[in-house]
């Protein structure tokens, strides 16, 4: 390949169409030069022409969208697949994941799919009964109120964090019978447009297919997006991604415009003083933690970054901490490669502040993290390290404390997971977190062992996907109607 050459093209999606023309050049100046058709050209193609359109969809049986779901998971097996294939490809350019992981998020990508765990998440989170019809219900005044979830006209800005948040994106889009606009990122090039290329080649002409468009454009192109981000296209924008991207949207937002935004957030470990109540002991809860830090290296929201260990902070304290610490990082180094590897680019500013760490022995110990392959950084006093917002590329920082108000007064608004051994402790301060800000509360070792069908960042995305219409019923014999019923009585003074 040449230097000009592009290092991938992203087609575009176009309900059930395939265009790869007009390209464009993006990227460059240290990012991986790719190409994409014209966005300024093929924006006004993007959204449905009028909201009747979506009424095929709206007919579906729920028994007809699983059909095709089970059938398009069937047919993203990676070694049968060449677009499945090409995205694994272009993610090794564009994505930070070595091999191994990235892979390995394709290989799950049928398990996705199955038919039992697409019904487990559309009966959890709405109700297939909504789905498929007005459900009653009889209110106190009489009045008969039926509800039934409506789809929507959906624009989705998803996560590059692996290929799987674009697979959830579509089978969330699916559930909810709503037409969707994928935003492609420029670090999972070409997922989306893998399932949605399998999805045509599944069921072709089929109003799953068509209410489904995948492009890339720039994000913040204004020329783009002011065109597109509009009540009369989208009713709905789900937005992922980190803070800059998230509130970028938000500009766009206005009555009939709804955000449903998964922003960023960072996690949190509480181990208490049983983790030390044998060696074995000791060793279990340590290859718990190192799991929760270095799933997918640590790129996720749910990974562990800062562990507040309540050990004490006394001389005896401290050495419970430091040994907790070394065991961590031996489990860490030691994990599948399916799981997780030495990263694949270590950011060099926190390169540098490790070893500054290592200079201030009576303040931290650093344990590895001479070859880039992760470290354990064991704070010395109750305090966790001043660049704890850095902390990534399998790097974590113990945190040994005295009292468990420590560890609340670190939790925020910012705070999702919270991974807690033992058990006790989780059921003690289920209660408590979520009044500080913690989203999710789970066992140590499943902070990245996340289920679609349960709520996400403290909201439910999917039941927000829907439209909730209401047609009642009134009938005067059973509800006092406002023409007879009696005035008010006035008091004079």
């Amino acid at each position: 390949m040449s230097a000009d050459a592009p290092a991938f093209r992203i087609p575009v999606f176009l309900r059930g169409e395939v265009i790869e023309d007009d390209w464009v050049r993006f990227g460059g100046r240290g990012a991986p030069a790719f190409e994409a058709p014209d966005p300024r050209k093929y924006a006004e193609k993007l959204p449905l022409p009028s909201p009747m359109a979506m009424a095929d969809l709206h007919a579906l049986p729920f028994e007809e969208i699983l059909d095709v779901l089970e059938a398009l998971g069937k047919a993203l097996v990676f070694e049968k697949n060449r677009h499945i294939q090409a995205a694994y490809e272009a993610g090794l350019v564009a994505a930070n994941y070595p091999a191994s992981l990235l892979k390995n998020s394709y290989v799950g990508l049928p398990f996705v799919f199955a038919r039992d765990n697409v019904r487990e998440i559309a009966e959890t989170r709405i109700g297939i009964d909504h789905l498929e019809g007005w459900v009653p219900r009889t209110l106190r005044d009489g009045r008969v109120l039926r509800v039934r979830a409506f789809g929507a006209r959906a624009l989705h800005v998803p996560a590059g964090n692996g290929g799987l948040v674009s697979a959830v994106t579509i089978i969330r889009n699916a559930i909810t019978k709503s037409d969707a606009i994928v935003k492609v990122p420029s670090n999972d090039p070409l997922t989306a447009v893998a399932i949605a290329r399998t999805l045509a080649e599944v069921a072709p002409n089929h109003p799953l297919t068509k209410h489904l468009a995948v492009a890339y454009w720039k994000g913040g192109d204004t020329g783009i997006e002011e065109r597109l981000y509009r009540p009369e296209h989208v009713e709905k924008i789900v937005a992922w991604g980190g803070y800059a991207s998230v509130k970028h949207v938000t500009r766009y937002i206005q009555p009939g415009l709804e955000m449903i935004a998964l922003d960023p957030k960072r996690s949190a470990t509480i181990i208490g003083p049983e983790a030390f109540a044998s060696e074995a002991t000791l060793r279990e809860v340590a290859l718990r933690t190192a799991c929760d830090i270095g799933v997918a290296n640590q790129e996720g929201c749910a990974c562990a970054r800062v562990v507040y260990v309540l050990c004490g902070t006394d001389t005896d304290g401290l050495a419970r901490a430091n040994r907790f610490g070394e065991a961590v990082y031996e489990a860490l180094v030691g994990l599948p490669e399916h799981i997780s590897t030495a990263p694949k680019t270590f950011d060099r500013e926190l390169r540098d502040h490790l070893e500054a760490s290592r200079m201030v022995e009576d303040f931290y110990r650093v344990i590895g993290g001479e070859r880039g392959e992760g470290a354990i950084v064991v704070s010395q006093m109750d305090e966790p390290v001043d660049y704890a917002a850095m902390l990534s590329g399998r790097v974590a920082n113990v945190v040994p404390v005295d009292d468990i108000a420590r560890v609340t007064d670190a939790v925020t608004a910012y705070t999702q997971t919270v991974g807690v051994y033992p058990e006790s402790l989780k059921e003690s301060l289920r209660e408590t977190l979520p009044l500080y800000g913690a989203q999710r509360l789970t066992s140590l070792g499943y902070a990245c062992h996340v289920s679609v069908a349960a709520p996400q960042d403290a909201i439910e995305p999917v039941r927000r996907m829907c439209k909730w219409i209401v047609e009642e019923t009134c009938d005067p014999a059973d509800v006092t109607p406002m023409w007879r019923a009696p005035a008010p009585e006035t008091t004079s003074n």
